[in-house]
């Protein structure tokens, strides 16, 4: 009897899965269909034949791109410009997805918009590296296409080259063996001894969702994709992590980023992954690149920061990776996830995996005081001193004489790490502090240092040296030094960072307020050399803002790096259906709430504003509402709870 062959066997539960899907695809097309919207592969081609007529590059001045997120910004390699590519915008009722091209003129402060035939169609999520070789090249790969109603999603597995000297695209496809890693979005790639080496990421078609671990390196060389596989414990699936490579070449980081896994029928539960892993090449092949590859766990050391996903990090001279923003979720039931938004800024030790919490400088603003000396006429000095007048009937007269000592400390003084945004500084009380400078005096120069009552500027002030003249006379100046507390930007998930020349510019991101999804469009820069304050080159603008709220609150969001801001919901059962009855009951106990002693409100304060300088009131409120229903809340969901009400009282009244 002959033995069945085991590989014919697994083929035919492949081919099985397979038709499976096709026949899903088939249906979920006919149900779209009727519903009367466009198929999304149809989209696309259209897209790409729209493109197709294009004969020429166009650049053109512009101003500053629309709001958008989830799009690439990477500095040219050559020139002092940032590259932006893609992204797309949510208005609440439809999403828009872009692949426009924008050049940014550093010294000059100038947008360029280039238009070129044969451009990658419009994505998201997707990555984008910038190399040297060839005259300047931007390569992208994968990211994402949706349709205006969220209802399909598109994959991409393609592969880009944007030739910056022509400003010419051209797609590659790999002339190897393997084609190449699978359509997925959320993934990270960077450029790493002549390679682009691609880690991680995922792939939804609303049916079902995957998060990969999967290793690629594309050889720029040889223009080949390889699938490498490397010994050792590898990170867990996940998407949107952090890959930082190093600039000595031993080794890449990777850390965190965010997977789901489902738990039960229609509930998913997500992880915030904090773990860091080293992947390190190992020997030397033919043709010169790495042999064979290693992960390995990395203890972390230093200041950690908190779990979070959604944060966007970058490789910065000094072989040192930062990191900034992020969002943590905490959720709130099984449909929504309630989001805690940073804009604190870590820096990692690339060889160490130590981390360091980064603390502004700021702005030095002195002012100096002339020395006032008390001097006499020089023929009334002489009959003074013989008859033992009193100096205090001397003239003054102000002398500009800076003291080397006060300039000195001066300089001490800037060098200290003066935090104001953690407070870690201890700052004495004013009644502790003489203020008048003379009672400073002990010979050195001495510091004190005070704050007023909003905190935002630390004054120090630079007691005189005291120096004795020949008649016995002090003479003393005095310097005013204040930091003014440093401005950062908002807070917010998913900015674009790039650095060029060792400045680093954040642009855009998101973030959420209540059902409403915030799309920002501010530029600033940092000199990471200073560490002293942010530039702002666009100030954030609320009018470029475009809201319509949904008709459905059913709809589900999705991150395009893999999280899920909503889950789906559990079939309701029939006790599931009394309890929403005595919800409503609820809701109708509610409304007969009156808040009759509640604070006025300024005829021109906005609702944020106004429930910021009441928010005490709103909150005692809550407190006697939650415990007349016997409810223990959380203080998070309290303050929630307090904003809800406060904003339904203010649009009754």
């Amino acid at each position: 009897m002959g033995k069945k062959n085991k590989d014919k066997k697994g083929k035919g539960k492949e081919k099985t899965e397979q038709k499976t899907e096709k026949k899903a695809a088939k249906r979920a097309k006919k149900e779209l269909a009727e519903k009367g919207e466009e198929d999304i592969e149809q989209m696309i081609a259209e897209f790409v034949q729209k493109d197709k007529r294009l004969t020429q590059v166009i650049e053109e001045k512009c101003p500053p791109p629309s709001p958008r997120s989830n799009m690439t910004m990477v500095a040219h390699p050559d020139r002092e410009e940032l590259i932006m590519f893609g992204g797309e915008y949510y208005t609440g009722k439809q999403m828009f997805l872009y692949n426009d091209l924008f050049f940014y003129n550093i010294r000059k402060n100038e947008w360029v918009k280039v238009t070129s035939p044969n451009a990658p169609p419009p994505r998201s999520a997707h990555q984008a590296v910038t190399v040297a070789q060839g005259g300047g090249q931007m390569w992208v790969f994968g990211g994402e296409f949706s349709s205006h109603s969220q209802n399909q999603f598109y994959h991409y597995r393609d592969l880009w080259v944007l030739h910056l000297k022509d400003k010419r695209w051209e797609q590659y496809k790999s002339a190897g063996k393997q084609v190449g890693p699978s359509a997925r979005s959320g993934h990270r790639m960077v450029a790493f001894k002549n390679q682009l080496i691609l880690f991680g990421g995922f792939h939804d078609n609303n049916r079902e969702y995957k998060y990969f671990n999967d290793l690629w390196a594309f050889d720029l060389g040889t223009y080949t994709w390889q699938q490498l596989e490397a010994s050792g414990t590898a990170p867990s699936p996940r998407s949107g992590c952090v890959l930082f490579p190093t600039l000595t070449g031993s080794r890449l980081l990777v850390y965190g980023g965010y997977s789901m896994e489902r738990v039960k029928r229609d509930v998913d539960q997500g992880t915030m992954h904090t773990d860091m892993f080293a992947l390190q090449p190992q020997g030397k092949g033919e043709d010169g690149m790495p042999a064979k590859w290693r992960w390995q766990p990395v203890k972390q050391s230093g200041t950690k920061p908190l779990p979070r996903c959604s944060m966007s990090a970058v490789v910065v001279p000094g072989n040192h990776g930062v990191m900034f923003g992020g969002v943590q979720d905490e959720e709130e039931d099984e449909e929504q996830l309630d989001g805690t938004f940073f804009n604190d800024m870590y820096t990692l030790d690339l060889d160490k995996g130590h981390w360091f919490p980064v603390e502004l400088r700021g702005n030095r603003q002195t002012t100096e005081k002339k020395r006032r000396r008390k001097v006499k006429d020089v023929g009334e000095q002489g009959e003074g001193e013989g008859e033992g007048e009193d100096e205090g009937e001397g003239e003054e007269m102000d002398v500009d004489d800076t003291n080397d000592d006060i300039e000195t400390a001066e300089d001490d003084l800037n060098s200290l790490a003066l935090s104001t945004a953690q407070s870690e500084a201890t700052v004495p009380s004013q009644d502790s502090v003489n203020t008048e400078p003379s009672e400073l005096v002990t010979g050195d120069p001495v510091a004190s240092t005070s704050s007023g009552a909003s905190g935002d500027v630390f004054t120090v002030t630079i007691g005189p040296q005291s120096d004795q003249t020949s008649n016995g006379q002090s003479s003393g100046a005095c310097a005013s030094v204040s930091w003014e507390k440093p401005f950062v930007p908002s807070a917010r998930m998913k900015p674009c960072l790039a650095v060029k020349n060792g400045m680093l510019y954040l642009y855009g991101g998101l973030f959420e307020e209540g059902d409403k999804q915030v799309t920002l469009s501010d530029f600033h820069a940092l000199d990471m050399g200073k560490l002293d304050v942010w530039r702002t080159i666009i100030a954030p603008d609320i009018t470029k803002q475009a809201w319509v709220d949904s008709d459905s609150d059913s709809e589900e969001g999705e991150d395009k790096e893999g999280r899920k801001r909503k889950a789906a919901s559990s079939t309701t059962t029939d006790d599931d259906k009394g309890d929403d009855d005595s919800d409503d009951d609820d809701d109708d106990d509610d409304d007969d709430l009156t808040f009759d002693d509640a604070p006025p409100r300024n005829g021109d304060e906005s609702s944020s504003d106004y429930f910021e300088r009441t928010q005490d009131y709103w909150l005692q409120q809550a407190r006697d509402i939650m415990d007349s229903e016997g409810i223990k809340l959380s203080d998070r969901k309290l303050l929630k709870f307090a904003k809800e009400i406060c904003e339904e009282a203010s649009a009754s009244a």
